[in-house]
């Protein structure tokens, strides 16, 4: 999946790495040469006492030392450049992916995991990228050149390589082999972590209402305590590593000199030849050492690998059309025709066989238990999700074939859980309709029953908002929800439960504003208060997933005991009356 992921973001960049090659190529070159120049140095210049030969490759040793530096630097900017940019692409990509979930995809992954996999695990993959580039590239040119230098110095004692070499391969192999898994487990509890976070945060309120303070840190502390297990388990591998490779090296030191001596005694081998041997030895193991530190990222990053590409790889059940309707004939008129919703696996469907018209300059409203469906049919009609079968027709035409901009400007839905985005008041209601003028603006809240208490708020229109809307009370945010919809002025408003936080003397005055606001446009309202439909043109009664009734509140009195049950669980006969 790593290598898919890198080779899918990665080609864009390929002149970039082409050049950062070639510099790591032309720095260790030189890194390689420099041992070779010193032992010179000293056998020839040193020992002979001739200032000289010092001089001038000494001079030639600063100037392959500058080009090593100068390569370096090249090297590392290009390899940033590019494992930034990769970042950034990746991240843009896994985005894009999940704004073209429907709701079904959503719930799937869950917010926390998402939002782990668009950071967390894209940074893994752009240090595995950034350490590649900077080292990875140079480790095995460093490690064949520096054997191969070796040699040239001297033959024989080069057989210390061929037990050096393999030892140091199997120890590293051994550790990375055991630390993939506890690098999936570890991303994984880190979605443990990040999903307790957010509830708690969120759900800060409940906490202190209830006192769960304590059962709140206990249980961030288990999430926690996992995370940190696991973390540990990593280290404790991690932390192996080094002394092992250490110790490898370390020996093989001592050999070298012990054998070099013997040889320099026995006349086979110069000194200046055995300092230039344990330079490419170092070289060669800091060669393996920099591809041991790269195989500790890579488990981890292949796993981030696997879980980004199984976003990527997820498409979505609402799938934009090929051929996009683009212009409608009609305006405002709604049809729901033998609507069933089921989701993947379940053994009963959401919705079945549901009709629904609505036509423009009437108010249809539906009503029925909770989970009865009434919130899953509204979500049919701007395709937060697709029927499983049936059709939701708008002017004649499925939703299905619309463009998406034509629906979302002909349909405009405010959920049962309005959500504010952080900015101000304006900037919210200009969501639907970035061009809205402030006029525009005070005549929606004025609409919604919100003028008033924007006007309080210290800077009006452009008073801050924050994320979510949590610095507003419930019953201001539904009204703000409700005047970001009238700015945008759809044709087919769908209202659900969107008045359950306000108080009966709001509800009435909204509702009676919303009527002449609405008078032309087609209205589809989800309550739970009978009081806020039973003035509607027509009611749907849905229960269990079925519509069983439909007519007036008079005729769904009379002939509807659903609709009658609910009806008098809130009102008196005579009220209901």
């Amino acid at each position: 999946m790593l290598i898919q992921l890198l080779r899918a973001h990665l080609g864009p960049y390929k002149k970039p790495i082409v050049l950062l090659v070639f510099l790591q190529l032309l720095q260790t070159c030189a890194t390689l040469y420099l041992p070779s120049l010193n032992a010179d140095i000293i056998d020839n210049g040193v020992v002979t006492g001739d200032t000289g030969y010092i001089l001038e490759f000494g001079g030639l040793m600063i100037a392959v030392s500058v080009l090593q530096v100068l390569c370096n630097v090249g090297a590392v900017y290009y390899g940033a450049r590019t494992a930034s940019a990769l970042g950034r692409d990746v991240r843009a990509a896994v985005f894009d992916r999940v704004q073209s979930f429907s709701a079904r995809e959503l719930g799937r992954f869950g917010a926390p995991s998402l939002i782990t996999r668009t950071t967390n695990d894209v940074q893994q993959v752009q240090m595995l990228v950034l350490m590649a580039f900077t080292l990875m590239v140079s480790a095995p040119i460093m490690c064949v050149g520096g054997i191969i230098m070796a040699l040239g110095q001297d033959v024989p004692l080069s057989a210390v390589l061929l037990a050096v070499v393999p030892v140091l391969g199997v120890s590293v192999g051994l550790i990375v082999r055991r630390m993939g898994p506890l690098f999936r487990t570890m991303q994984e509890r880190l979605d443990g972590v990040n999903r307790v976070l957010r509830e708690q945060i969120t759900g800060n309120r409940v906490i202190r209402a209830f006192v769960r303070d304590g059962y709140e840190e206990k249980r961030f502390r288990g999430a926690n305590t996992e995370l940190t297990d696991v973390s540990v388990a990593t280290g404790r591998l991690m932390a192996l590593m080094f002394p092992t490779v250490m110790t490898v090296v370390n020996l093989s030191s001592v050999a070298v000199v012990w054998f070099g001596a013997h040889r320099i005694d026995g006349g086979g081998m110069q000194i200046g030849a055995l300092t230039a041997f344990l330079a490419y030895l170092m070289q060669i193991v800091m060669a393996v050492m920099m591809a041991t530190f790269m195989f500790m990222m890579v488990p981890r990053a292949e796993v981030c690998a696997e879980r980004i590409e199984e976003v990527l790889g997820t498409d979505s059940s609402v799938v934009p059309p090929v051929a996009p309707v683009t212009e409608l004939r009609r305006h405002g008129h709604l049809e729901v025709r033998g609507a069933e919703f089921r989701y993947p696996g379940a053994e009963e469907p959401v919705l079945r066989n549901v009709d629904l018209v609505a036509r423009p300059g009437e108010t249809t409203a539906v009503i029925g238990s909770t989970g009865s469906g009434k919130s899953t049919l509204l979500g049919l009609v701007p395709r937060l999700f697709d029927v499983t079968d049936g059709a939701v027709l708008v002017d004649g035409e499925d939703v299905r074939t619309l463009d998406p901009v034509l629906l979302a400007k002909t349909v405009s839905l405010v959920p049962q859980k309005p959500y504010l985005f952080s900015g101000t008041v304006a900037t919210n209601l200009r969501y639907g309709n970035p061009d809205a003028t402030d006029e525009e603006l005070w005549h929606a809240l004025e609409v919604a029953q919100a003028k008033e208490f924007v006007e309080a708020l210290e800077h009006g229109l452009d008073a801050p908002i924050a994320q979510g809307g949590t610095n507003v009370s419930g019953g201001q945010r539904q009204r703000l929800a409700i005047a970001r919809t009238l700015v945008q002025r759809p044709e087919i408003y769908l209202f659900d439960d969107s008045f359950s936080a306000l108080d009966y003397a709001t509800d009435a005055a909204l509702r009676a504003a919303l009527g002449r606001e609405t008078a032309g446009a087609t209205v589809v309202i989800v309550a739970q208060r009978v009081s806020t439909i039973r003035d509607a043109d027509r009611i749907l009664v849905l229960d269990e997933g079925r519509l069983v009734g439909s007519g007036t509140h008079h005729e769904l009195m009379d002939g509807n005991e659903t609709y009658r049950e609910i009806v008098l669980s809130q009102l008196t006969e005579a009220e209901a009356a």
